[in-house]
């Protein structure tokens, strides 16, 4: 078992039963996570037979948590044990920092598990561009991939925070940290660029500041201008009612400069009964 991962995606609706459960271990603690109403009795029993078993495999659990996503605020609960503040874990050999005490994400999103990986083997000797960078995943995998440098930039100061934290635990430098609206920050990402690898890896729905509908297509008309010849693109969309269409019929409109590649694979723990729901990363380059 890794250091960090999913351990049952009933959300893939794969799980027969279990549609509305997942269930995450990381370093030794386990977060139950409910998407709709379910009773107190009903977790107790979910948590003990999950319990049960690691303990007949031999693994001491330190925490096991409880978040129900269904309530307001999606609060999170620690059911029992003793939550380790800070929490590190480990992936492909990079650790990050990661709240399991936060009500919304955690820090890490475990279904990009395999969009690092792909950026670790791909970013050697290249400029990178990590927009939407939340805690700045990518950029740790760019950077001990050998990325010569790595532009981040997010509206949220606090995750820029975790993000650098993340830096100095693997002793990467090179990243930059931009705590700034990217769209009023054209000129001075054009400034730090080109790029060769772009990743754009943007909420579903962030308020007025960021809706997909509006504020995509503004996106990816931008990025020609920011890419040098050949560079990689990643487009990211985690929205289970857009499917991958939807974003390919933005690129074709919005930078036919650009060439489809490839979806990356999601990791296994993460299969989905409806493929067009689950995260979908396209891989497509600039130019020639």
């Amino acid at each position: 078992m890794e250091n960090a991962e999913r351990l049952l995606h009933g959300r893939g609706q794969l799980t027969g039963g279990a549609e509305s459960i997942a269930i995450d271990w990381y370093a030794s603690h386990l977060l139950f996570t409910f998407y709709s109403e379910v009773s107190d009795d009903d977790v107790n029993t979910l948590v003990d037979a999950v319990a049960d078993q690691f303990r007949q495999w031999q693994m001491p659990i330190q925490a096991v948590l409880c978040q129900r996503r269904y309530l307001k605020g999606a609060p999170v609960e620690c059911l029992h044990g003793e939550v380790s503040q800070p929490l590190w874990v480990t992936e492909h050999d990079l650790q990050y920092k990661v709240n399991l005490l936060n009500h919304q994400n955690h820090g890490l999103f475990l279904d990009m598990a395999e969009g690092r990986k792909w950026v670790l083997e791909h970013a050697k000797a290249r400029s990178v561009l990590n927009l939407f960078s939340y805690t700045c995943g990518f950029s740790v995998a760019a950077l001990a991939g050998g990325a010569d440098s790595v532009v981040n930039l997010d509206m949220s100061k606090g995750s820029l925070s975790v993000g650098k934290q993340n830096h100095v635990k693997n002793d990467l430098h090179g990243a930059r940290f931009l705590g700034h609206d990217l769209f009023n920050s054209w000129g001075k990402l054009k400034r730090f660029g080109p790029y060769g690898l772009i990743i754009v890896d943007p909420p579903s729905f962030q308020g007025s500041s960021f809706t997909l509908d509006k504020h995509y297509p503004k996106v990816i008309r931008r990025l020609s201008s920011l890419a040098e010849e050949g560079a990689d693109i990643l487009l990211c969309l985690n929205a289970p009612e857009k499917d991958s269409e939807y974003l390919t019929a933005m690129v074709e409109k919005g930078a036919p400069d650009l060439s489809f590649v490839q979806r990356l694979p999601n990791p296994a723990a993460f299969a989905d009964r409806f493929p067009e729901k689950a995260l979908k990363v396209l891989h497509y380059r600039y130019g020639s």
